[in-house]
């Protein structure tokens, strides 16, 4: 398979249910899956694998990370962390709280002591979720944020409202400059905007623009999903949700339904930045049903 290829097909993995996925076939993508480390400014790193970018803090203090894939994926993180310093996090961040970002939550609180942090509505959700074990919850949670201190940086964890969902948090490292933004940033794609748990399109709008406004040419942007980026490139892709949702909206006023909207399409200046999980389909459905 092709890198581009293959960079699809694990995103659209992480982020389908393994619910519809054969048990055979999901325990074989998991075990495929090589955990690898790339080091950024400071002491932050990020960590790929399957599902949401993991950042890291690795220092004297210890490590930090930021989200944590899936439960499958936990030993495997864990080695990776260890090569870093320590197996054993002291802290763990939810930028929000989906699966692909929290699944390892109950492995790293329980098995390796951490204490897990996330906004408010990251452990309500994850407690309504009865599949969901109480060694997962974030045990310190906030309503607008919280600052670290770790590794000679400072942190700022900060809450977006109803952007991506109702709980999202961007992580930024003061110091070396790094912000992980959580499923607020899909690097190069359509992102996904979950309108069933308090996301919304205008939200997601509003919230990049903040998260622009706190940045500038010299940040290191973690993306939750996709390559590492710049404020150049996530100017880009504010510009495409702005257009093909005015797009979309304009259409949708002049009567035309989702399927017409659908066959014609949108400018195809906008085919790449279509994948498998969020098609250019699925794209114009989530913009039409806020329009």
């Amino acid at each position: 398979m092709t890198h581009k290829f293959t960079r699809t097909f694990l995103l659209a993995a992480s982020l389908v249910s393994t619910t519809f996925i054969p048990a055979a076939f999901s325990q074989d993508r998991f075990e495929k899956v090589e955990i690898e480390a790339t080091a950024l400014k400071g002491s932050v790193h990020m960590l790929t694998g399957m599902g949401g970018n993991i950042g890291v803090s690795a220092g004297d203090d210890g490590i930090l990370i930021i989200d944590d894939q899936f439960a499958p994926l936990a030993e495997k993180i864990a080695t990776a962390l260890g090569e870093l310093g320590s197996d054993k996090p002291k802290y763990v961040i939810n930028t929000h709280y989906h699966g692909d970002h929290t699944g390892s939550n109950a492995f790293f609180h329980s098995h390796k002591g951490a204490t897990i942090l996330a906004h408010d509505n990251v452990r309500v959700r994850l407690a309504n979720d009865e599949k969901v074990s109480p060694d997962a919850l974030p045990a310190i949670t906030y309503e607008n944020g919280i600052k670290l201190h770790f590794n000679g940086e400072t942190i700022h964890i900060m809450h977006l409202e109803s952007g991506h969902t109702d709980g999202d948090s961007i992580v930024w490292f003061e110091q070396p400059d790094v912000l992980h933004t959580g499923d607020l940033y899909f690097s190069g794609l359509f992102p996904f905007i979950d309108l069933n748990s308090g996301g919304s399109v205008e939200g997601y709008i509003d919230s990049v623009k903040q998260v622009l406004a706190k940045i500038d040419d010299d940040t290191v942007l973690i993306p939750g999903h996709g390559e590492l980026s710049n404020k150049a490139e996530y100017t880009t892709f504010l510009a495409m949700i702005e257009e093909t949702f005015a797009f979309v909206k304009a259409q949708k006023a002049k009567g035309m339904s989702l399927e017409a909207i659908t066959e014609t399409g949108l400018d195809s200046k906008w085919d790449k930045w279509a994948w498998s999980f969020i098609s250019e389909e699925k794209w114009i459905a989530t913009l039409y049903e806020e329009a």
